[in-house]
């Protein structure tokens, strides 16, 4: 893969799904510097342009993780 210029907050929510797969709530939780959802989904849409994300549904909840 490329290296891939990636924001700061695009760095802080990659580091948060690192190692395991979160719901948007819970990431929304873990990194400081967003507050509300809607930037938050525009980020990992960011993020699954670039490659670095991968997105599921389990049990009716869509999770997130670093590719």
């Amino acid at each position: 893969m490329k290296k891939q210029h990636l924001s700061e907050l695009e760095n802080s929510v990659l580091e948060t799904i690192q190692e395991k797969a979160l719901t948007s709530f819970e990431i929304l939780d873990r990194v400081e510097h967003i507050d509300m959802i809607l930037p938050l989904y525009s980020v990992l849409e960011n993020l699954n342009d670039k490659g670095v994300l991968k997105s599921y549904i389990s049990n009716d909840l869509k999770y997130h993780i670093a590719q």
